[in-house]
């Protein structure tokens, strides 16, 4: 065989090598090949999507501490509240109640002051009886004369 026979036989041989890779070997590579590109772009997408998904729960997360923050600071403030007003109220009902107890304190002394000043009068009268007896020398009968000891209690 001479070189261009040889030449000849390689390039049909070489050609129909490049047709049987390209119809039955390179098919199932550029598959695999396309399937792997496309595993890893959904991948990317899938991490690009947990990245967002991850972002917006951040989001949420953070709005959500802030409105527990803010319920609870309005919560301590309606408590804080309430208790000022319970202190408010129990120094209202004390204050009352000392009221009370000092105008009670004062009728009673009021009532003892006018007891003292009946049994003084009570007193006075008996004393300016006997006193009035002795001058005169001769008893005075208190039956008797009631109308005039009263009259004396009261002008004392």
């Amino acid at each position: 065989m001479s070189i261009n026979a040889t030449l000849f036989v390689q390039a049909i041989v070489f050609l129909i090598l490049v047709w049987f890779t390209m119809k039955f070997v390179w098919p199932p590579i550029a598959k695999a090949l396309d399937e792997r590109a496309q595993k890893i772009a959904d991948g990317l997408a899938a991490a690009d999507r947990a990245k967002s998904e991850l972002t917006a729960a951040n989001q949420r997360v953070e709005k959500e501490l802030s409105q527990a923050r803010n319920d609870s600071a309005s919560r301590l403030a309606d408590a804080e509240r309430r208790a000022q007003a319970l202190i408010e109220e129990a120094k209202a009902r004390a204050t009352e109640e000392g009221n009370k107890i000092v105008a009670a304190a004062r009728a009673e002394a009021e009532q003892q002051s006018i007891q003292a000043r009946e049994a003084l009068r009570e007193q006075v009268a008996a004393l300016a009886v006997k006193g009035a007896e002795q001058i005169l020398r001769k008893e005075v009968n208190a039956g008797v004369h009631a109308d005039l000891l009263n009259r004396l209690k009261t002008e004392l």
